[in-house]
């Protein structure tokens, strides 16, 4: 028990943690012997005296109260995980980056005048973006039990070699074979980062600053946007901002004015203004961050979390000691330890109990069955899988994806200004962002989910609005034009604040630890196959959709999206697992008392886990 805690030393000179008699609880439920559960019986009785007084210490106790201040301020009382999250988050940083990077390169003539095809044909540059898309929702999906066999950590690693060699083939591609190939294998890997790192930043994190770490995944992501808009912008000017300037252009009119058509409008012997490095110098920075990551990963702790799962508790207690800064006898550190431990006993013990005979194959897919199998854990899916599929459908990355042919079609020239305003709009994508860290421990999910939808929705009415009204002549009505430009900008702070880190947020912390991996697999791939759908059909809508049809579409997702919001239960300030209580999931007599008895073994107060 905690309070028959003894430290002893291990051979290699270093303390180990004895919690004896609780270390010798077998906590691989479905292979427990007769024997092992008599013993158990045996230590119970043994154990009982400390067993009420660490009970008594621990009454009374909320662990998001004793954790420290909550939200933006908490972030700075911890500042080692502040550290290991911010760097951990650049696996965030380059699904960002190739977001944006991606955009600019499709607007840049040399990338034109060597893949014609994907320059011209909308269809083929709808699959140009959206090939990394479906790469990326498979990564997401079969992450799942790789993640949970091997670690979070470990994990990261692994899929930082995939995207290095997915991007080396981008970069160097003299063929478009050679960049849809390249897109693909670096798309497997930005799939598993956006599963496995949020929920690796919810595990190491504390309940009362969760909100605010997870959403510095997605600042990342909007600083990777960012950065890849202005490094695109300034690439664009190597050699000049035209592959021809002696050419005039006789590609379609835009705005009245005739664009670059690759087809008639380069010299034979290719560009002799803009260089090939206006766009292999932006899609090969990417490479750099994540050799960073790859080789910084090796020195971050593993999740304490995944470490009580493995069996590896006194590893896990030290990691949670490392995490918080805080001595191994701290009662915040017992007892966030202790309700680890009762959380994932307690699951495994029920799922035992359905599936007493299953597989290691079996269980695996159990945990899928598990996830549909009841109302309240079809809820937790249901809400990750919403709050990912509004995220796209909202209309993001249809912004972010084609931003320089969307603000070209809003009256700007496509080749140098709606470069700029893109850059413009990554800025404001970032600030944008800011205040979902300081309001989300504070204010809630909720609140921010809702009045996000509708200030997109009304954007995207206003845009669409205007582009019906004043479309077909944006240089007769310029003010128009302009007015539709910060409308767009606009639009992009609202969903910076709400549905861009929520859409992370959620989905790493609803799940209890043992369905974690598969559930957040689930979620992932699903914003992935949404994120795949847009990308692929957004050139088409753009170019086909006339009146601000497509603004309307999306406006039409905000609506729905907020009446979701409105249904979700809300989760801030709850620790990873008192998720069960927000979601409803103890709901018989005897699953509160299955509960009871653990929390009672464990020396926990039995509100721990069954009180909201």
């Amino acid at each position: 028990m905690m309070t028959a805690r003894k430290y002893k030393e291990h051979p290699d000179g270093k303390p180990t943690l004895s919690l004896s008699p609780l270390a010798n609880i077998e906590l691989s439920i479905p292979d427990m012997t007769q024997d092992t559960k008599n013993s158990l019986n045996s230590d119970k009785s043994n154990a009982e005296e400390a067993r009420e007084v660490a009970h008594d210490e621990f009454s009374g106790l909320n662990l998001a109260q004793m954790a420290g201040r909550p939200g933006f301020r908490g972030l700075f009382d911890n500042a080692f995980v502040l550290g290991v999250t911010c760097f951990a988050t650049l696996g965030g940083f380059l699904f960002g980056y190739d977001q944006g990077v991606v955009s600019n390169v499709l607007a840049i003539e040399s990338f034109g005048a060597a893949f014609p095809k994907i320059y011209m044909d909308s269809n083929l540059k709808g699959w140009f973006v959206s090939t990394l898309l479906l790469t990326a929702w498979f990564g997401s999906l079969l992450n799942g039990p790789i993640c949970d066999k091997i670690g979070r950590k470990r994990n990261i690693m692994g899929n930082i070699v995939i995207f290095l060699i997915g991007g080396a083939l981008q970069t160097g591609a003299t063929a478009e074979r050679h960049l849809f190939i390249g897109r693909a294998i670096a798309g497997l890997a930005v799939g598993a980062l956006t599963h496995v790192v949020p929920m690796y930043l919810a595990e190491i994190s504390s309940a009362n600053i969760r909100g605010a770490l997870v959403a510095l995944q997605q600042l990342s992501i909007t600083l990777g946007i960012l950065i890849s808009y202005w490094i695109a912008y300034g690439t664009s000017h190597i050699g000049g901002t035209r592959c021809a300037p002696g050419i005039p252009y006789t590609g379609p009119l835009l705005n009245g004015s005739p664009t670059f058509d690759p087809y008639t409008d380069v010299p034979a012997g290719g560009c002799t203004g803009q260089k090939e490095a206006s766009w292999r110098v932006p899609i090969g920075i990417q490479l750099f961050p994540a050799l960073l990551l790859g080789l910084g990963m090796a020195f971050m702790p593993y999740s304490p979390r995944w470490l009580t799962e493995r069996g590896r508790d006194d590893e896990a207690l030290l990691s949670l000691s490392t995490l918080r800064r805080k001595p191994l006898d701290d009662p915040i550190v017992r007892y966030e330890f202790l309700e680890i431990k009762a959380e994932l006993r307690y699951s495994r013990e029920i799922t035992a109990l359905k599936y007493p005979n299953a597989s290691k194959f079996q269980r695996i897919v159990n945990n899928y069955i598990t996830l549909i199998s009841t109302w309240p854990k079809f809820k937790r899916l249901a809400v990750g899988c919403l709050t990912m599929f509004y995220q796209q459908f909202i209309g993001i990355n249809a912004i972010i994806y084609y931003a320089p042919t969307i603000f070209g079609q809003l009256g700007l020239n496509p080749n140098t200004t709606s470069l700029l305003a893109t850059g413009l709009y990554g800025i404001l994508n970032t600030l944008g962002t800011i205040p979902a860290i300081v309001l989300l421990d504070s204010v809630g999910r909720r609140p921010l989910l809702m009045s996000g939808a509708l200030g997109c929705c009304s954007a995207l009415l206003i845009v669409g609005s205007l582009v019906a009204a004043f479309g077909n002549d944006w240089p007769g009505h310029p003010s128009a034009g302009r007015a539709a430009i910060a409308f767009v900008y606009f639009y992009g702070v609202n969903f910076a604040y709400s549905w861009a880190p929520i859409g992370w947020v959620l989905p790493s912390e609803v799940f209890p630890l043992y369905l974690r991996s598969t559930g957040i697999s689930i979620t992932t791939s699903c914003t992935w196959m949404s994120n795949f759908i847009i990308g692929l059909v957004s050139p088409r809508m753009l170019a086909n959709i006339g009146h601000g049809g497509t603004y309307f579409f999306f406006a039409a997702f905000a609506i729905l999206a907020f009446i979701s919001a409105y249904f979700y239960p809300e989760t801030k300030g709850k620790t990873l697992e008192e998720m069960d209580t927000a979601f409803g999931d103890v709901t018989s007599e005897q699953e509160k008392q299955h509960m009871e008895r653990i929390c009672r073994e464990l020396g926990l107060p039995s509100k721990a886990l069954l009180s909201v």
